[in-house]
């Protein structure tokens, strides 16, 4: 399955929400070396309820609008 997300960083907490198609995720990590893509894939692996080695990122790896594959 290929998802869109739109990420936001630094968030209170860590949830994922489903509008117009597509999902946003708020996780509490920066944007710094790779970190908030990590806590992503956390995040939607427990969504998801898949383990992380099943979600990557295809396109979107600097963009807060990223393209996820999820293999169930």
């Amino acid at each position: 399955m290929t998802i869109e997300v739109k990420i936001v960083t630094n968030a209170p907490r860590n949830k994922v929400k489903q509008e117009a198609g597509r999902y946003k995720v708020y996780v509490t990590a920066p944007p710094v070396d790779g970190k908030a893509n990590l806590k992503l894939i956390e995040v939607l692996a427990e969504y998801f309820d898949v383990k992380k080695s099943s979600i990557s990122i295809k396109y979107g790896h600097t963009s807060r609008h990223k393209v996820v594959e999820i293999i169930q």
